[in-house]
């Protein structure tokens, strides 16, 4: 049931990463010019409060310093660029295991 979670999880995660890149591919081609929307942009447009909240909640409860050179520095690479990749990784983490049952004739 987990690894069902984690893969719909993670082919959600990869749809919003191609969605993105064409939203910024589009926005290239009109622009002239290269132009990606940062992943914090989407995050703020979308739910700001929840922002904010992590925003305290590293800067409180984890680091300060996490915050500043590590978090903000995922926030303004493209979104495709985070969500992407992490909706690959948790399409693989779905998928262990399923080889070795295949393996041995179990389906």
């Amino acid at each position: 049931m987990v690894r069902l979670f984690l893969r719909l999880l993670g082919l959600w995660f990869v749809a919003l990463a191609l969605v993105a890149l064409v939203v910024d591919g589009t926005a290239t081609i009109a622009a002239g010019a290269w132009s990606a929307t940062p992943f914090g942009q989407y995050w703020f447009d979308f739910a700001p409060g929840s922002l904010a909240a992590a925003q305290a909640f590293v800067q409180s409860e984890v680091n300060p310093l996490v915050w500043d050179p590590v978090v903000l520095t995922l926030l303004v690479q493209p979104a495709w660029v985070i969500v992407g990749p992490l909706g690959f990784l948790l399409l693989w983490i779905g998928d262990l295991g399923r080889g070795r049952r295949r393996r041995a004739g179990i389906a």
